[in-house]
């Protein structure tokens, strides 16, 4: 572990207690090495305090140099490992948190048997938060849901198609009578506009009730405990009850309404080989 590395681990945690056991070290030892950094700096680059750490007018200088530092050794030593065309180094994954859930621990699970020598750095979020991460060139990868607006790498990696799951409702035609909620799970924007327009194409009136949650699994498990009805993709469904009405959505034309898992990537990145390696995995996986 380099100066900067402690550095830049410090003003992230700004603690500690929390800094010494993300490096896996005693506070005690990271205190003297703080010390250590900050008498060769001749200066104070942190403020201990009762609530953590604050840095100072010169730490926010020369942690800004240990991030500069430490981003561009990691680019080093990722070009360094590309020229020897081995899958090793850090995988900096960014996935939509359904993704995540639902598809990824399969991916990484034979990914990491396989390429032992290559550590994950993972973040989730929405698809809105993924492609903002990706936008900032701080990961490798980015696994969105919907078609991507985006000018590097872009493959389709599956589609799944929308489901209304419900123990009552046994058809669409149901759903113009019905007293029962409709359970939302609040997703980012185009997600839920795709539902709002297959709707609005079907019946001239929203919904009577609505229940709206802020994660998928309880929007799931409340459907399933009967509360009221849901739409969900396919791939949140693979432990769907027996009990429960699985009715797939389809447009006026008969289409059935899908909606697809997109692994984006830049120009530069997609040279890796634990890039390289992953993608290969998935497409296995999807074979």
């Amino acid at each position: 572990m380099t100066e900067y590395e402690l550095l830049v681990i410090l003003a992230e945690e700004l603690n500690m207690r929390k800094a010494a056991a993300k490096l896996y070290v005693t506070q005690s030892a990271l205190s003297q090495r703080l010390q250590t950094i900050e008498s060769n700096w001749n200066t104070k680059i942190f403020i201990r305090s009762q609530r953590g750490l604050i840095l100072t007018p010169a730490g926010e200088k020369i942690v800004r140099l240990a991030r500069e530092v430490v981003k561009a050794t990691k680019q080093i030593k990722e070009e360094i490992v590309q020229m020897n065309g081995e899958a090793s180094g850090t995988l900096k994954l960014a996935a939509a948190s359904i993704a995540a859930q639902h598809w990824l621990p399969t991916i990484l699970k034979r990914f990491t048997e396989r390429y032992p020598n290559v550590q994950i750095s993972l973040a989730t979020g929405w698809t809105s938060d993924i492609m903002a991460l990706m936008y900032e060139g701080d990961f490798h990868i980015g696994i969105v849901r919907g078609k991507p607006t985006w000018n590097g790498v872009r493959h389709l990696l599956f589609t799944d198609r929308l489901y209304l799951i419900d123990q009552q409702v046994e058809c669409l035609e149901q759903l113009r009578s019905t007293n029962r909620p409709f359970i939302q799970f609040k997703s980012d924007s185009t997600y839920s506009l795709h539902i709002q327009q297959w709707w609005h194409e079907r019946f001239a009136t929203l919904p009577e009730r609505t229940i709206v949650v802020d994660q998928i699994e309880t929007c799931k498990q409340l459907a399933y405990h009967g509360i009221g009805y849901a739409i969900l993709p396919e791939s949140a469904l693979r432990d769907l009850d027996r009990t429960m009405h699985k009715i797939s959505l389809e447009d006026r034309s008969g289409h059935f309404i899908t909606r697809g898992t997109w692994l984006i990537s830049t120009e530069i990145a997609w040279q890796l080989p634990q890039v390289q390696a992953f993608f290969q995995v998935t497409q296995e996986r999807l074979q």
